[in-house]
């Protein structure tokens, strides 16, 4: 095995974040630590709003994504959950095993962020973190679940579970969104989507993999009224929220009383001023989401396995075009994952 790898690091650049290649040496592992030959990484929003300086808790020179998968190829002396050979992802919190809260002691082990993440040849992650991947998985699409899946995962299954016959409300056709609606279509819940046009290869993705309607938001600004005329005036039990700020307030004027918006994101901005009374006086149950713990990723891959469930990819890039992977991503116009092959 070569002694050095090829690696891309977040470097200031005056007040701005750039991406640089450089080549370095393969790290070292500690002995609880597993060295994995990266086989693929994906994107996210976040990753963008972190080269963007808008996302907390960025390390200068961090190796950036937290979304990867590979083969394990060598071991700490104390390493008991994995073997050389192994096809792994990690959970993007390295250290959060269990449990339904996100606590602080788990922000300082965030891969991509304040710890080198997956845009290198190798990565040495604590077994802690890892999970084995299901063989239907490519390393593509196993490296498309860390963040959107697991975040998507738990915005159905926590906060107000989804059961069969409820009915959900996703936005878009990014990752988190399809992967919402796949997730909520495996438990046998109706899907409704926004979008924003409901005649393209965007409108037509979300109609294939389940969506029963798609109302497109440029031509219905009021699209919470049509949500609503959808569901007999009552609205939907729960909302995906991705985007924040420009939707938030329509998502709660969709919800039926009682119901839940799980927040998972803020393409749109972080404002929105949501009232209090509607709240209050609607009983709505507002739910926070930041992806999830190790073994929501476990109970998530056992539930895909089940229905080899495919992940959507949006384009694939080779290692050396990392750059065209961040500028597609920042397009806007991205339907489901976008990976990069390493």
């Amino acid at each position: 095995m070569n002694q050095t790898m090829k690696a891309v690091r977040l470097t200031q650049n005056g007040n701005k974040l750039q991406l640089t290649q450089t080549q370095q040496a393969i790290p070292t592992l500690g002995k609880n630590d597993v060295l994995i030959k990266v086989k693929a990484a994906s994107l996210n929003f976040r990753d963008h709003a972190a080269l963007s300086g808008n996302y907390p808790g960025v390390v200068n020179s961090v190796v950036p994504l937290s979304d990867g998968a590979g083969e394990v190829v060598a071991v700490g002396e104390k390493v008991t959950r994995v073997t050389v050979g192994s096809r792994v992802s990690a959970n993007c919190w390295a250290t959060w095993v269990d449990g339904t809260v996100l606590k602080p002691e788990y922000y300082v082990a965030s891969i991509g962020f304040n710890m080198d993440g997956w845009l290198a040849e190798y990565i040495v992650l604590p077994e802690m973190s890892l999970v084995a991947l299901p063989d239907y998985l490519s390393y593509a699409q196993a490296a498309a679940l860390p963040c959107g899946a697991v975040t998507a995962w738990n915005a159905i299954h926590q906060h107000g579970r989804l059961t069969a016959g409820q009915t959900v409300l996703v936005q878009g056709a990014g990752g988190v969104s399809v992967f919402a609606l796949q997730l909520a279509k495996l438990s046998g819940a109706r899907v409704l989507a926004i979008a924003s046009r409901d005649d393209d290869d965007k409108a037509q993705l979300l109609k294939d993999l389940g969506a029963e309607t798609v109302v497109a938001y440029g031509k219905n600004p009021d699209w919470d009224k049509e949500i609503l005329a959808l569901t007999n005036g009552l609205g939907v039990d729960k909302v995906v929220e991705v985007a924040g700020e420009k939707t938030i307030n329509k998502s709660v004027a969709s919800t039926k009383a009682g119901g839940n918006v799980a927040l998972v994101g803020f393409a749109s901005g972080t404002g929105g001023g949501v009232s209090p009374l509607e709240i209050m006086t609607r009983g709505i149950q507002l739910g926070a989401t930041t992806m999830g713990s190790r073994s929501d990723f476990e109970a998530m891959l056992s539930a895909m396995a089940s229905a080899e469930m495919q992940p959507v990819i949006d384009g694939v890039f080779a290692f050396d075009d990392y750059q065209q992977a961040y500028d597609r991503l920042q397009s806007g116009n991205v339907t489901g994952k976008v990976v990069i092959e390493i």
